[in-house]
């Protein structure tokens, strides 16, 4: 443990030394292991932290919420979207059938959107995404409501012309005013507004409450023939039933409603989160072989930057390195030496790279409403990538310190 204690503070003091005596040799030797790391680290930063949102906001979807659909979810590859286009859509009188026969689903519900314009006396927006929902909709889809309410159970089942609205419609709208209890105009149609939704934000994918009217399904249709329109059941698991067993359960109910003889095929989907995470898995995983490719130049150019710097500080102390074989130093304590101190130099270099991704993760983050995060798991790859180059660098230049003749090395005029 002495030894190493020994070996780490000489090799410590060399290299300050080394910094401080050749300070533009060094610096520019490092610079290579700097922007390597800081390409490798940057770019793992960045998508790190597209991968926590985006993970944060499917999951935000529900976990245990399966979605009863006409068309799959898939990412990249074959799609033959010619043989999902000829199957029938997702229905109310499905969703029925699935809430009487389910035994594992807790809760399910039916939702189907158009976009429209909607408008309160002058004021208007176009775009709008107006969705006609069942009355369970809030508990598989679950947001808050910070002024009014929820549609009640015989607002819902009537069909009544009431609406929950979104926050950018409600400031829109109706600005320095209270919307609840007001009317605005729906496809042509007075709607009295009951509720508003809190403030979400858009997520990842764009999608967001803010732009969103909510109306009752059975009063939705009588606006819209929602027969040949693209709709979901969302289905939510009981606790303790995994996706796998509600899955195979909707999927003997679906075939029964749908009369499917047991040699045809399935002519609907069955859809979950889980799809989207993992096409997004690949995705990353190819962007970090570019970011390895990227770093990994600048690394080597700093990796033969460290050799170089040791080469040169062997040369300069082969006196010294003579003087201390003479003393009785063993091949070891020199290669060590040696070694530990290349690996200190390129942990310097990576260490001032991290410290550069981390300035700019504060700067995007309070720029932009996006944070990027510094993970630690990040930062020890940095570090333990500039101590492995570092190694490997400075590997041939100690073994040669090492293996010097002690007489010849005293000679030596460094």
């Amino acid at each position: 443990m002495l030894l190493i204690l020994r070996l780490l503070r000489e090799s410590y003091i060399f290299a300050f030394q080394a910094i401080i005596v050749n300070k533009i040799r060094t610096l520019l030797s490092l610079l290579g292991i700097t922007i390597g790391i800081f390409c490798i680290i940057s770019v793992f930063t960045i998508f790190d932290s597209m991968e926590i949102a985006i993970r944060t906001n499917i999951d935000s979807l529900g976990t245990n919420v399966l979605f009863v659909q006409k068309w799959p979810w898939a990412m990249g590859g074959d799609y033959p979207w010619w043989k999902y286009y000829q199957r029938p859509e997702a229905s109310l009188d499905d969703m029925r059938e699935i809430q009487k026969r389910s035994n594992l689903s807790q809760v399910s519900a039916f939702m189907i959107g158009v976009s429209k314009m909607v408008k309160y006396q002058n004021n208007y927006m176009e775009g709008v995404s107006v969705m006609g929902v069942s009355h369970d909709f809030d508990q598989v889809l679950p947001f808050e409501i910070n002024d009014g309410r929820y549609f009640s159970v015989i607002e819902s089942m009537a069909g009544k012309n009431v609406a929950v609205i979104g926050n950018n419609i409600a400031e829109n709208l109706f600005p320095g005013m209270e919307p609840v209890g007001r009317r605005i105009t729906v496809m042509g149609r007075k709607v009295d507004v009951i509720g508003k939704i809190a403030k979400e934000g858009e997520d990842m994918f764009g999608n967001s409450n803010d732009n969103t009217v909510l109306l009752p399904i059975n009063y939705f249709k009588s606006l819209v023939d929602i027969r040949d329109m693209d709709a979901t059941i969302i289905v939510k698991a009981l606790p303790l039933v995994s996706n796998d067993e509600l899955r195979d359960e909707l999927t003997g109910i679906m075939r029964s409603v749908r009369k499917l003889k047991p040699s045809a095929e399935d002519n609907f989907a069955i859809n979950e989160t889980s799809v989207i995470t993992q096409g997004f898995d690949s995705l990353f995983k190819t962007i970090a072989i570019v970011g390895w490719i990227i770093g990994g130049f600048s690394l080597l150019v700093g990796g033969f930057g460290i050799a170089n710097i040791m080469f040169v500080s062997v040369k300069e102390r082969t006196s010294i390195i003579g003087i201390q074989k003479a003393l009785g130093a063993k091949n070891y304590f020199i290669l060590f030496q040696f070694l530990f101190e290349a690996i200190f130099l390129s942990v310097i270099g990576g260490i001032v790279g991290l410290l550069i991704v981390y300035i700019l993760t504060l700067i995007v983050s309070s720029a932009f409403d996006f944070e990027l995060i510094l993970t630690a798991a990040n930062i020890w790859l940095g570090i333990g990538v500039s101590a492995a180059i570092g190694l490997i660098s400075g590997i041939v230049p100690a073994f040669t310190a090492s293996r010097l003749d002690p007489v010849d090395a005293m000679r030596s005029s460094g």
